[in-house]
């Protein structure tokens, strides 16, 4: 199969590499690019662990080819922190309100929860579920990971 050529910029950082026309978002990040805190759940668009933000737009990674985003920019969960190491808001607060527990689906979680507040910042503890519903966890009850939203709202609610 001929490989096509993707120039795409990650985290604020050029890549070009050349890949199969068949190479998903994920696999690239992964595996050309080295980020591997976007995770693969599911293979199948359900669980949200291979969320990242293309152009500013919470997206599954597992759903796109990395050829489509050929131009485009892509911020992982790596590049959420400030090049000093400070976390962001979002990721402090999942800390602070133990909005983790084995942390697999916690990335995409991050990302789609900092989307999520960047169309509603102040969404309430409804919205914040709803928002989040195409993001699965299978330990938390999601009591905490809508506390750690919350707690990121412009209210700052709890």
């Amino acid at each position: 199969m001929k490989e096509l050529q993707v120039e795409v910029t990650v985290n604020g950082t050029r890549h070009s590499h050349d890949v199969e026309p068949r190479t998903l978002l994920v696999h690239y990040l992964r595996e050309n690019c080295g980020l591997t805190g976007t995770n693969v759940g599911c293979d199948s668009s359900s669980c949200g662990a291979c969320t990242v933000h293309l152009d500013g737009e919470a997206v599954k990674s597992c759903t796109i080819f990395a050829v489509q985003v050929d131009g485009q920019s892509v911020t992982t969960i790596e590049g959420m922190a400030d090049t000093d190491g400070t976390l962001h808001p979002m990721q402090e607060a999942f800390h602070a309100n133990h909005g983790l527990q084995c942390g697999y689906c916690t990335p995409g979680m991050v990302m789609a929860a900092t989307s999520l507040l960047q169309e509603i910042p102040d969404a309430t503890e409804a919205q914040v579920r709803e928002g989040l519903e195409g993001n699965l966890c299978r330990c938390t009850g999601y009591h905490n990971i809508v506390k750690s939203v919350l707690a990121c709202t412009e209210g700052g609610q709890q």
